[in-house]
């Protein structure tokens, strides 16, 4: 379900915009079913996969075939990274952070290893910007979590990448054509870890 439901040709523009100026070492936490393999620049020169589920890594095996550089699944779990720090150029996470059950933790650890001065990016989504939409959100967000696998609504992306220590260098805050306003709130941009 979350393979169709990541698939949708509607988020193919913004998975377009998220990997644009992605180079060198990429880390992706959320990596599901390879969705974003497509977009990587030709400038990225490899690609960690994070993501627990074995059947996404297996639903991305066609995608993998396709990719110009080399992709490894090199962890489970964003919040416990197993790599040394300083380690990537940069990182993405699409959609990811509102299942995170510790997203400040995996914030955490996606910038202890990235190298100074290396970028996150990201498109989430989460609390909306209009206090009207906040509420439908507040009352939805125990339905979502359990309909969608532990998925918030109200988490609010923005500040949890500020908090982590992360400096917003690139940001654009809209609501997804053709969603429920409540579902669609996203946050699209780059995040810079300082060095």
């Amino acid at each position: 379900m979350v393979n169709v439901a990541c698939g949708m040709k509607e988020s193919e523009p913004l998975r377009r915009r998220v990997c644009e100026g992605l180079e060198g070492e990429v880390l992706e936490i959320g990596f599901g079913s390879g969705h974003n393999v497509p977009f990587y620049p030709a400038a990225v020169t490899r690609v960690a996969a994070v993501d627990p589920s074995d059947v996404g890594w297996k639903l991305a095996e066609k995608r993998l075939g396709a990719a110009t550089m080399p992709v490894e699944r090199a962890g489970l779990d964003g919040q416990h990274l197993p790599f040394p720090d300083s380690s990537f150029d940069a990182a993405l996470s699409t959609w990811t952070l509102c299942t995170v059950p510790d997203a400040d933790a995996a914030l955490h650890e996606v910038r202890r290893v990235l190298k100074p001065g290396g970028t996150l990016h990201f498109v989430e989504h989460g609390l909306a910007p209009d206090e009207d939409v906040r509420r439908w959100q507040r009352r939805l967000d125990p339905l979502e979590q359990r309909i969608f696998d532990g998925c918030h609504l109200t988490r609010p992306i923005v500040d949890l990448l500020t908090t982590a220590g992360f400096v917003i260098t690139e940001l654009d805050v809209f609501y997804e054509k053709g969603a429920p306003k409540a579902m669609g709130a996203d946050s699209l941009g780059v995040a810079m870890s300082p060095g």
